[in-house]
Parts: C-alpha cells; sequence; structure tokens
C-alpha cells in the first residue's frame, strides 16, 4: 500500500504542473514579470548533469522456495541491505513553452556499492556483500521555471517524472557460515522522480546555463532471481528476493538552449539639458576708489549686451575690497563700487529690477593675503550673468 500511495502522489505531483504553470502571469500581463531573455527557455534544448548517488537501505525478503535453502546454509530469509555513496549521471532533451513550463525525455544511470547486510527481525542474513547495484532509466519529464523579477542570474525550477527503469545486481554476494547468497539478475519496472533545483543562465552565452539541482528517484518493487550455494559451490536452492530501489541524487550540470534570443542593448543614456552656464565678468578698482575705469567701462557694456543674448533672468553685482583699511571703511567701499557699476548697466538698458546689489567688503579676497597688503585683484566688482 505505501508504494501504491508514493505511485498515486507522483502522479499527482505531475498532473498538477500544467494547472500551477496555466495560472502563472501570461507575458506582458504585468511588467514587473518580464524577464531577460535569458531566462526563459523557449525552443529545443539539451541538457547533461552528473553527481552523488545516495540509496535507501532496503528490506530484502525471500520468497519460500529461497527461504529454506537460505535457512539450511545459514543465510538467512530476511535482512537489510546497506549501499555505500555512488554516483550518477543523466542526460535530456526537451522543449520550453517561453512561459516557463518544459517537458523533456532523459536518460539516467545510477551505481552505488553494496556494503553490507544487517539482520532484520532475528534473522541471521549478516555480513559483508560485495558487488554493484546498477539502474537504468529512460523518464518524461514536465517541468515549470519560476522567474524572479530583476534577478536573472537565478532561476529556480521544480518538477517530476515517470517512466521505466532497470536494476542489475552485479551480483549481490552474501556470505554465511555454510554457503553464500548470489543474485546476479536484472529486472525492470516503473519509475518515478521528483525535481528541484535551480538554472544559473550565463548571460555572455545566451541560452547555456549552470545547473544545481536535488533529485529523489525510485523504482516499483522488483523481484531479483537469487541462488544459494553451499560451502562446496553447489547451488542448492533458487528463488527471488523483493525489495525497493529508491534514491537521493545531487548534481550540478549544463543546459543549452538552442535559437534563444540575444538580449537587447541596454538602452541609450538619456541626455539631460543642463543649466548654462553662469556667466562671470570681473571688473578692478584703483586703490580706494570706486569710479570706473575706460577699461571697466568696456566690460560692462559687453557684461549688458550678453545678458540679451544668453536670456539672463537674474545679473548679481558683487563688490570687494582688498585688505588695507577698516572692515566697516571696506564695507562702504564695497558697496559703492558695485552700485557704479549697476548703474552703469542700467545705462546700458539693463532694468533696476533685474539688478542685486551686494558688498562683501574685503571678507571674499580673489588672492589671499595678509592684512594691509594692496591687492589689485582683490579691488574688484563680480558681475554675475544667471
Amino acid at each position: 500500500m505505501s508504494h501504491l500511495k508514493n505511485h498515486l502522489l507522483a502522479g499527482a505531483a505531475l498532473l498538477a504542473l500544467p494547472a500551477v504553470a496555466s495560472a502563472q502571469p501570461a507575458e506582458g500581463f504585468f511588467d514587473g514579470f518580464r524577464l531577460a531573455p535569458q531566462q526563459t527557455v523557449s525552443g529545443l534544448y539539451i541538457g547533461a548533469g552528473a553527481g552523488a548517488n545516495f540509496t535507501n537501505n532496503t528490506q530484502l525478503r525471500s520468497d519460500s522456495s529461497l527461504a529454506a535453502g537460505l535457512a539450511a546454509n545459514g543465510i538467512g530469509g530476511r535482512g537489510r541491505a546497506v549501499f555505500e555513496t555512488g554516483w550518477t549521471g543523466v542526460a535530456s532533451l526537451g522543449w520550453g513553452f517561453g512561459n516557463g513550463l518544459r517537458v523533456e525525455v532523459e536518460g539516467n544511470f545510477r551505481q552505488n556499492d553494496f556494503d553490507k547486510v544487517n539482520r532484520v527481525n532475528g534473522a541471521n542474513l549478516n555480513g559483508r556483500a560485495g558487488g554493484f547495484q546498477r539502474t537504468y532509466g529512460a523518464m518524461a519529464n514536465a517541468l515549470y521555471d519560476f522567474r524572479i523579477p530583476g534577478v536573472p542570474w537565478f532561476v529556480p525550477y521544480v518538477g517530476g517524472g515517470v517512466g521505466y527503469a532497470w536494476r542489475d545486481w552485479d551480483p549481490l554476494r552474501v556470505n554465511g557460515p555454510d554457503g553464500a547468497a548470489i543474485s546476479n539478475t536484472s529486472r525492470g519496472g516503473f519509475a518515478y522522480q521528483a525535481i528541484g533545483g535551480a538554472a544559473f543562465p550565463i548571460a555572455s552565452v545566451p541560452g547555456l546555463a549552470i545547473t544545481a539541482e536535488y533529485r529523489y528517484f525510485a523504482m516499483e518493487p522488483t523481484d531479483m532471481r537469487t541462488s544459494v550455494i553451499n560451502a562446496s559451490g553447489a547451488t542448492v536452492a533458487a528463488g527471488r528476493i523483493r525489495s525497493v530501489n529508491e534514491n537521493h541524487s545531487v548534481l550540478v550540470g549544463l543546459r543549452y538552449a538552442f535559437n534563444q534570443p540575444v538580449p537587447p542593448p541596454p538602452p541609450a543614456p538619456v541626455a539631460v539639458a543642463q543649466p548654462a552656464p553662469a556667466r562671470t565678468y570681473l571688473v578692478f578698482f584703483d586703490w580706494d576708489r570706486a569710479d570706473l575705469t575706460d577699461r571697466a567701462r568696456q566690460i560692462i557694456a559687453d557684461a549688458a549686451q550678453n545678458a540679451r543674448v544668453v536670456s539672463s533672468t537674474r545679473i548679481e553685482v558683487s563688490g570687494h575690497a582688498d585688505r588695507t583699511g577698516t572692515a566697516v571703511y571696506n564695507q562702504r567701499l564695497s558697496v559703492r563700487r558695485a552700485e557704479a557699476v549697476a548703474n552703469e548697466l542700467v545705462r546700458h538698458g539693463i532694468g533696476r529690477n533685474e539688478i542685486t546689489v551686494q558688498g562683501f567688503g574685503f571678507e571674499r579676497p580673489l588672492v589671499p593675503t595678509a592684512m594691509g597688503v594692496r591687492e589689485p585683484q582683490n579691488r574688484r566688482v563680480e558681475i554675475v550673468l544667471r
């Protein structure tokens, strides 16, 4: 009953996958769910992976025709096979529908060494075991990729599959005090698996992705033909041993989707218009003077003309002084110099309401000096067109 329950659960999970896929937003339904091209597998793809395989310990149950021969040779009729860690490989060919849903056919292989057989329920089947268990499978899988907005490098997925598998014991040999049980046979049966993993697309190669995944793979119970030989090597009994085959696999691999669109280049940056830089004119004065020289009047005329060309909306006129004399005197002197420049601008057609006048004395020298030093470049008015 437990195995039938597992089969039903596996089938239900597979039937639910298309419904889950159809419940996802369609492309373009909500812009936030749009993906980079390398996130959505569309069309034909191939994949392969390899990794470690862990086979569950399994009970061995002999049929009635074998049990008597096992007991007669000190081996017993029941036990639990213990397996060493082995390896697995898979290869797949699939088709992606562009909306996250994928279907594929797969071939797989698993191999684990027998380690030992333990006693179960007091039976005397106990000792070192030799040989290999190999499993070959052909599966049909359905998978769904969960697309995460803004994370094109990580695509988790889940899925499952059903198919047929062949199980080889090559051979299972268990030694008892008076003989040995040997099973060197192959049997096939229904198989199913559950898959969970993630793809890591390589943006520089559209369609190529690294994959990492976990798989649970199992077969229906199989009857493995087994012989009993005595201490002299003669076959004294034959029959079948029934057991299950359950595996847990961890794999890494590569997947390549053909004919994937090349990601579009990033949009060109939009040029943002920058405000025109302020234009500054400097008018210099003689020491302790606020009257305009001929050169000063020429500079002011140029400033007035350009104010019209650049459509200036505000003109700042700031007076300054060098570091001779007192702070109070130089403050008044810098204002007088600024007013003289402002009046000349008005004479050239600039409205007085467009001009702001201020004086800074010797607080903002153009050339830093010690107190008492006459510096011609500090005796100035700055005209700034905004």
